[in-house]
């Protein structure tokens, strides 16, 4: 009797199991595709914090394009091919294994590149960037910092600041790996402090926000933001 109720409960068991697939197949196959594809293609990255003002503000959504650079295995750091060579000014999501987290910064140098900085100047291969004014108040200046065949906004604190802290280099990029900065450059923790960024660790490149929330104004949309690109 025992042996007959134990074969009865495995068959019912799979008998439920069998119908729950049957009816439920459809949302699994979609849910894994949806997986996969925020894996291996394209996702969202949620920013939080000031560290690239004035380009992307806290609560900002940005779209974060996963083949830009690499063919990766799903849910792995392992390329299977690599697509293109990530570039100076491009905006890349990092995880970072030194700083422990997911980090969204812009490269400013490249494999063998020779990086310099005093008071915030920044020196590539023996060429100082460019810089305008744009703006500035009591407490900040905006810029527009050139690079080779990019330009984008930074932001500089006018507070006092040690020099020791706005200079860095010089240093030669290693093979394999890239040096970053966040545009807000007195308020980031990047390749100043975490060194440099190995390309394995480059989730994607992000070239515009989908949407933004202002955590300051009970998470009002930012309709100005929603779908612009990113310099």
């Amino acid at each position: 009797m025992s042996n007959f109720t134990s074969a009865t409960f495995s068959a019912r068991i799979r008998s439920y199991l069998g119908l729950f697939w049957k009816e439920n197949r459809q949302f699994f196959l979609l849910l894994f595709c949806i997986v996969f594809f925020k894996s291996a293609i394209a996702d969202l990255s949620s920013i939080s914090g000031a560290s690239m003002q004035p380009t992307l503000l806290d609560g900002d959504k940005v779209w974060v394009n996963k083949l830009a650079y690499d063919v990766k295995i799903p849910f792995t750091e392992i390329s299977l091919a690599e697509v293109s060579d990530p570039q100076r000014g491009d905006v890349i999501i990092i995880d970072s294994k030194k700083a422990d987290k997911r980090l969204v910064k812009r490269i400013v140098g490249i494999p063998g590149d020779t990086i310099y900085m005093q008071n915030n100047a920044l020196v590539i291969n023996g060429e100082a960037a460019g810089y305008e004014v744009l703006s500035r108040d009591d407490d900040n200046v905006i810029i527009l910092e050139e690079l080779p065949n990019r330009a984008h906004q930074a932001k500089l604190s006018r507070q006092f600041f040690s020099r020791t802290s706005r200079s860095y280099g010089p240093t030669v990029v290693p093979e394999g790996q890239y040096f970053v900065l966040g545009d807000n450059r007195d308020n980031s923790a990047d390749s100043r402090v975490y060194s440099f960024v190995p390309r394995e660790e480059i989730i994607g490149r992000s070239a515009s926000v989908v949407f933004s929330l202002d955590s300051e104004h009970n998470y009002l949309p930012r309709g100005e933001r929603f779908l612009s690109e990113i310099e």
